[in-house]
Order: structure tokens, then C-alpha cells, then sequence
């Protein structure tokens, strides 16, 4: 099969052996793949978790046909469905997947580019924003780095959960008009000053209820001067930075719940339950059109390096895609 492979020379794509599945595992013939901004560091040799180095398969996404399935996989799972996965190493044309993170597509209309570019999403946005931000009906909820994918999954996922107040933030100005169309009910720049402020004044000065915050960093302090006493902070992702100065008499003062969250730490089982939990909840507006990610450019899977460094540009809003065939 076809894979884009760490070499010393680069990310390169190459003829690989195909994987043959695990009592527990599913081998999917992959039709496109989901990029994330993890994978960049992955095809630069870095590790990601247990992923990365010399002969790693960057890529968490993926949607395409179940071609086989382990001994101990449930019948719910067959040769031909149609699914998406996530899981590691989907930079190829065949992946495998552990059967609790295949999901049957939830239309039969769906694109693989589409279906491709939803479940890192899905998973990462329900666990912080219902799970561990524990929005609820009138409940407010900021999205730190919203005009990412994830981001804008998470401005949706607060919203149909009920979240009547759901912050989005953006320094670009662009991407930061189009945050209402995926249920953002205000929009901030954190470059601005005032934005501390701005969030006070759209929850009556009281903070959100919640933060999902994908960009830490020097923002954090004030990220916390934003949020509500006994609020909750989710540390999804580090975009600005893994280290800055923390204000410890803030955080005690508002008596803020600081929540770090990783798929790299956690065990199948737990892995299995987010997943279940996501789709109860999800499924059915996913299966309506109720949630859904803009598809930025789809790119095949042998211009791999060119995909990567159109991510990597960060001039793109929503998700970038890429087919195998």
C-alpha cells in the first residue's frame, strides 16, 4: 500500500507491507484523510505521544470501507461498511483502528472528504466542552482559538447543548467575522487590549462558565481574569505556548477548576467511552446536518507535503482533506 512515511530525507510516500489487524482491531481501506495540526509535527520527526521518528505514518483521521475485522471485534462492525476512524498512522491507504473508534458515517450522502475531517473534532470538542466544561442549557462558554476546526466544532457542540452565551476567539480578523456562522454569539481578539473585558461584559460581568482553551500560553492569566468563579478551564491544546506565567491568586481567588485533557494518556477503554459518549449525544444532529466543519481544500494523498505546508501557512479555515485515490 501506499503511506507517506518519516525518512531521514523527509516525508516521503512510499510502497508499505498493508497492516493486518489485532483480535481487536479493524482494518479500514482508507478513501481520505483528516489533517490536524499534530501531523505537523510528526512528519517533521518529532514524536506525538507514542507516535513519531523514523518510519512513523503521520495522520489521527480518516473515513472509508471496513475491509476486515479481529476475532473479538463486535458484530456491529462488517467487511463493507462505511466509516470513519480515529486513529493513528492515516497518512496511507489502509489503517488500522481500534473497533471502539469506528464510527459508521452517519449519512449515506456524506463525502469522504467530509466524513474525513470530523471525528478528531468530534471527540476532542464533546469530551471538553459537555464532559469536562459540563455546558449546559444557558450555560456560557468560551472557545479559545475558534477559528480552527476543532474550534468551530466546539463554538457548535456549546451551542446545541444549550450554551446561550458561546465566546469565540480569532486574531485574524477574517476568520473572525465568519465564528457566528458556526454559533458563536460574540467574537474576540485576543490581541485587543480590552478583550478580558469585552467577555465580562457579554456574561454580566460574572466570566464564562467555561473555557476550552486550544492556545495557553501568555494568554492564560488573563484567560483566567475571563472566567467565572468556580468556572472551569479545559487545557486542550498549547498553540502559544507550553510555558508562561501563571496567576496562582487569580486561579484561587475565582475558585477555577484548571482540567488538563489528552488522548495521548488514556487508556483504550477510556478511549472507548469518549467515543460513546460523543456519539449519544451528537449522532443524531451529526445524522441531520445540524453539525459539520467547511472543507478548506482537498489535496491527494502523493502532494502530502504540499497539503502539510498549506496547514501549516495557517491561511486555511476549517480543515484540509486529503484522497488516496
Amino acid at each position: 500500500m501506499k503511506a507517506a512515511v518519516v525518512t531521514e530525507a523527509g516525508l516521503r510516500v512510499q510502497e508499505i507491507p498493508e497492516p493486518k489487524p489485532g483480535p481487536e482491531q479493524v482494518l479500514v481501506r482508507l478513501r481520505a484523510i483528516g489533517l490536524n495540526r499534530a501531523d505537523l509535527g510528526v512528519a517533521a520527526g518529532h514524536r506525538h505521544g507514542a507516535l513519531g521518528g523514523p518510519g512513523a505514518i503521520p495522520g489521527l483521521e480518516g473515513a472509508g470501507e471496513v475491509v476486515e475485522v479481529g476475532a473479538e471485534v463486535p458484530d456491529s462492525i462488517r467487511p463493507g461498511m462505511r466509516v470513519m476512524v480515529a486513529t493513528a498512522s492515516t497518512y496511507a491507504e489502509y489503517a488500522l483502528a481500534d473497533w471502539g473508534r469506528v464510527m459508521p458515517l452517519p449519512d449515506a450522502n456524506i463525502s469522504w472528504e467530509t466524513a474525513a475531517t470530523l471525528p478528531v473534532a468530534l471527540q476532542t470538542m464533546h469530551n471538553a466542552v459537555v464532559t469536562h466544561g459540563l455546558c449546559r442549557p444557558g450555560a456560557s462558554v468560551m472557545i479559545q482559538g475558534a477559528s480552527s476546526g476543532v474550534g468551530l466544532m466546539g463554538l457548535q457542540i456549546a451551542r446545541l447543548m444549550g450554551a446561550s452565551v458561546v465566546v469565540g476567539t480569532s486574531t485574524n480578523p477574517e476568520k473572525r467575522a465568519r465564528l457566528a456562522e458556526f454559533g458563536a454569539t460574540h467574537a474576540v481578539d485576543t490581541n485587543d487590549p480590552s478583550w478580558v473585558q469585552q467577555v465580562l461584559d457579554a456574561t454580566g460581568g460574572r466570566g464564562v462558565d467555561a473555557v476550552v482553551d486550544q492556545i495557553s500560553g501568555a494568554l492564560v492569566s488573563q484567560t483566567l481574569k475571563a472566567t467565572a468563579i468556580l468556572g472551569r478551564i479545559v487545557n486542550v491544546g498549547r498553540l502559544g505556548g507550553a510555558k508562561a506565567e501563571f496567576d496562582f491568586d487569580t486561579h484561587a481567588a475565582r475558585r477555577i477548576s484548571y482540567i488538563g485533557v489528552t488522548f495521548r494518556t488514556r487508556s483504550i477503554a477510556e478511549v472507548r467511552e469518549i467515543v460513546r459518549l460523543m456519539r449519544a449525544d451528537l449522532w443524531p444532529a451529526l445524522s441531520e446536518g445540524k453539525l459539520g466543519l467547511p472543507l478548506d481544500r482537498v489535496f491527494h494523498l502523493d502532494e502530502v507535503n504540499e497539503a502539510l505546508a498549506h496547514m501549516k501557512a495557517n491561511a486555511h479555515f476549517g480543515k484540509i482533506a486529503m484522497v488516496t485515490g
